[in-house]
């Protein structure tokens, strides 16, 4: 399904004053609240690889942080493709020299769809815990390479994209972009985890505003934004999972087992 199909093709734009505000604003205002946050979240999947009783794969690595009790640091990967979640359990599979317990255990790994606000709660419950769980995140390797392409188109020099990318359309002068939902016809800025979505919205807005483009933030100065600000226009403000996400989870709910039908009473 078409995403913006799915919201329509209404178009505004968000007034050049209130762009200044989300990165750089002055005025001192209320922060959102962590359950508003979670609640823009919530709506995002992201994937874990698990056992077949949910339980995360885990692994060791070199522990850096400052206030480390500990050598060493867990950390359960949190993949933002489903698609590249599963190839990561092939690629361990598919491993030659495993001893039998070991593959026994990859025979269980699945992927395990959950909401990243979920994910946000861990981290902020977890962040004071020095030994606690750390989430290791994968965006999407077409996405990582789309958004540095588009840095270096801008002038900045990038070596590697330090989180998640968020490609927001935007003209230059007007603003944001925003569109109206058709289940509700809501207007919502989105903020695209896909650059193939957010490039769809472009074409749209090239019709209307030849000098739009595609700005590229990190999932990370989002959350900062959201958590320090409460200016109005930031409750418009939409995270859209990919496409090829949503389509994945429901190829997996179609090929999910059904339930065996319960048996007709004995006579």
């Amino acid at each position: 399904m078409n995403l913006l199909v799915r919201w329509g093709t209404t178009l505004t734009l968000v007034g050049s004053t209130l762009l200044a505000t989300v990165f750089s604003g002055n005025a001192p205002v209320l922060a959102l609240t962590e359950q508003q946050i979670k609640e823009k979240l919530d709506p995002v999947p992201v994937f874990l690889i698990t056992n077949n009783q949910g339980v995360p794969l885990t692994r060791t690595v070199p522990n850096n942080g400052q206030n480390a009790q500990k050598k060493e640091a867990t950390v359960t990967d949190v993949f933002m493709s489903g698609q590249e979640a599963q190839a990561f359990i092939n690629q361990l599979r598919n491993v030659q020299g495993k001893n039998p317990k070991m593959a026994e255990m990859l025979k269980s790994l699945q992927v395990t769809p959950v909401p990243l606000g979920m994910i946000y709660q861990r981290l902020r419950d977890n962040a004071k815990k020095p030994d606690s769980l750390v989430f290791a995140f994968n965006p999407g390797k077409q996405d990582i390479e789309g958004a540095m392409a588009l840095l270096r188109q801008s002038g900045k020099e990038v070596k590697q994209f330090p989180s998640v990318p968020i490609f927001i359309v935007r003209s230059p002068e007007k603003g944001y972009v925003s569109v109206k939902r058709k289940t509700d016809n809501k207007e919502v800025i989105p903020l695209f985890l896909s650059q193939k979505d957010a490039q769809g919205l472009l074409n749209q807005v090239k019709q209307q505003v030849p000098k739009a483009d595609i700005q590229v933030v990190d999932i990370d100065g989002i959350i900062q934004t959201l958590r320090a600000k409460n200016d109005p226009w930031l409750n418009q403000v939409t995270i859209v999972p990919s496409s090829e996400t949503m389509q994945y989870i429901v190829s997996k709910q179609n090929n999910a087992p059904k339930p065996a039908a319960p048996a007709a009473p004995k006579k």
